[in-house]
């Protein structure tokens, strides 16, 4: 049996709200390991000048806790 955590997480990029789910996992990984999921809970964006500025996800991302 494993066991999994979720932690909550936000990420931004200028580039769209695929990307920064993208930046979401990759930050992520560097600090937790076996990251199985993301789920976005949230989309959210920055509006400049009647243009979207920057795009910004809130995300849950599941993690298997390793065992000994």
């Amino acid at each position: 049996m494993s066991i999994h955590k979720v932690i909550e997480v936000s990420s931004k990029s200028n580039q769209g709200w695929e990307d920064a789910a993208r930046k979401a996992v990759q930050q992520a990984s560097g600090s937790v390991k076996n990251i199985k999921s993301i789920y976005v809970k949230e989309l959210l964006a920055d509006v400049q000048n009647a243009k979207i500025n920057e795009y910004q996800v809130i995300a849950k991302i599941t993690f298997e806790v390793e065992g000994k």
